[in-house]
């Protein structure tokens, strides 16, 4: 039972079963799905190469692919839904998070690789902590056309930084992975500046009581 608001209490029979649908729609369920590949990209490297770094980046890919996919199934089958919008960012950043640690903690990417992984997840971070406070004041910030596309470098560099050196040897696998790594970094930083930019606009506001959301706009790039 839950209490409307007028302090009355109404039943909540309806709640469960409707939030149970909402989870187990195919956008949701691919969304987590990515939180699930984060163990099994884990795993693999506790594996034997060359087999553990290729399993790896078909795992970390299969998930990236999942990051564009349940978007466009959620607005192609109108099924966009809070949960979604929750669930999306935070099972990318975990993701990319975990992957980045183990490949420094595994040596698997060079030191100087690891400024451009640590702008990478401090961005993150500010981007996070910004989109929360922005929707306590109701103000939307939708993602650049640039942005998507840092994102999709930062996901196929730490693709290929996962084969590494399991990969051919007259390719250079790992250093074309470091050196998306540092162009996603590039684009980290230019989005990040962007959002924070269009964010500052709203920070300072007081909370609105009511009325529709509005939308904080970065760069159109």
């Amino acid at each position: 039972m839950q209490p409307n608001a007028a302090g009355n209490v109404e039943s909540n029979a309806g709640y469960w079963p409707a939030r149970n649908a909402m989870l187990t729609t195919l956008p949701n369920l691919l969304t987590l799905s990515r939180i699930v590949a984060i163990p099994l990209v884990i795993a693999t490297f506790y594996m034997a190469s060359p087999d553990g770094p290729w399993l790896g980046c078909i795992i970390f890919s299969l998930a990236g692919v999942t990051d564009w996919l349940d978007g466009r199934l959620a607005r192609m089958w109108h099924q966009q839904s809070d949960l979604g919008r929750f669930l999306d960012p935070v099972a990318d950043k975990l993701l990319v998070a975990t992957t980045l640690f183990m490949l420094a903690a595994y040596g698997r990417m060079s030191v100087g690789s690891i400024l451009p992984a640590l702008v990478i997840l401090m961005r993150e971070i500010m981007v996070s902590g910004l989109r929360e406070h922005l929707a306590g004041l109701r103000v939307g910030m939708p993602v650049s056309k640039l942005a998507k596309w840092k994102t999709f470098i930062q996901m196929l560099a730490i693709g290929v930084l996962l084969v590494g050196d399991a990969g051919p040897a007259a390719l250079h696998v790992r250093a074309i992975g470091e050196f998306l790594l540092w162009i996603a970094a590039v684009l980290t930083v230019k989005t990040g500046y962007d959002y924070l930019r269009a964010g500052l606009i709203h920070i300072n506001r007081p909370a609105p009581q009511g009325g529709s959301m509005k939308t904080a706009k970065p760069s159109a790039t």
